[in-house]
């Protein structure tokens, strides 16, 4: 078994989250204030996931995630920098759960993007793991951690959130990822529910031969998906069976279709930024040339006040 789908196999096991968080608790300490505000009481380096929130109120969800939109929304939307454009989007948020931007990182700051992933691997600092991505090069690299902290996106964000972001982490991606549909609430979780975001940047013109991105426009709105929906063979000891992701993903597939949202396919151009929403439905469509590449950059946010966990393998997130 290769040593990230090992990793993955021993995380399934309750005991072995509170043993790594015990040895890692200065990277809980986010939580801390947040545990409070929401009368959560555990310590902070035991495992967490949703089933931990039931009989709570639902919680502050993110205002423009309620059913009707702020009556302050055009007051506050026109009284920030925001372009025209990129007011028209922020409008269309609450419908489409998406957002594109044509070009917005410029040429010279995409390459760099690139040199840095190139310099990263060369020098072994970082590198691709079982699963076809390279992590956390924000944490490796200053150029790219600049990119994730650029102002005008993290003011985009912040609004969208109604909370302050941070990034949380970045994922690089040499070539298509092929993932199955997927909403990102089951790996970056929070509470209450929806205060993750995510962009997507595009590192080179993609097209439908190098397995591009697509989406489900409006899935958002649906219902989030989390471990009681399709877990089998949890217990006391383990979280799930052996096929907990691919159930999951099954599930996922099973929900997509049965919602009757169309997908859609991103075929970007370089410096392109798709931002998107914590329970919209991705994934990477099938790569049909094999000597493709689809450099691409995700980062992920979450919001700074709220409880950050990952459902699927019920632990605290590491900041």
């Amino acid at each position: 078994m290769q040593l990230g789908k090992l990793s993955s196999y021993f995380k399934l096991f309750r005991g072995s989250a509170p043993v790594y968080n015990m040895l890692h608790q200065d990277t809980l300490q986010h939580n801390k204030e947040a545990y409070k505000k929401y009368k959560f009481n555990q310590f902070l380096f035991q495992n967490i996931s949703s089933e931990k929130f039931k009989g709570k109120e639902k919680g502050d969800t993110p205002w423009l995630d309620n059913k009707d939109l702020p009556a302050d929304f055009e007051s506050k939307l026109t009284a920030r920098n925001f372009t025209e454009p990129q007011q028209e989007k922020i409008r269309d948020w609450k419908k489409k759960g998406y957002m594109i931007f044509d070009k917005y990182f410029s040429e010279e700051q995409v390459e760099n993007i690139n040199k840095e992933i190139d310099r990263l691997l060369a020098d072994k600092k970082s590198n691709i793991n079982d699963f076809n991505k390279i992590m956390f090069a924000n944490k490796q690299s200053e150029f790219i951690k600049a990119i994730t902290l650029d102002k005008r996106i993290n003011d985009i964000l912040s609004f969208i959130l109604g909370k302050e972001v941070i990034p949380f982490q970045t994922i690089n991606f040499i070539t298509g990822s092929e993932q199955r549909t997927h909403s990102d609430s089951i790996h970056m979780t929070t509470y209450p529910l929806g205060y993750l975001i995510a962009i997507w940047i595009a590192l080179e013109d993609i097209n439908l031969d190098q397995g591009p991105l697509s989406y489900y426009p409006g899935s958002h709105t649906m219902d989030y998906v989390l471990n009681e929906d399709y877990n089998k063979g949890s217990s006391a000891l383990k979280i799930g069976d052996d096929k907990h992701y691919s159930a999951y993903e099954d599930k996922i597939a099973e929900v997509a279709k049965q919602s009757g949202i169309s997908k859609q396919i991103f075929t970007a151009k370089k410096g392109d930024v798709l931002v998107w929403h914590a329970n919209l439905l991705h994934g990477g469509e099938p790569i049909i040339n094999p000597t493709s590449t689809r450099k691409s950059m995700v980062v992920h946010y979450f919001a700074k006040d709220v409880i950050k966990y990952h459902e699927i393998s019920e632990r605290p997130a590491n900041l």
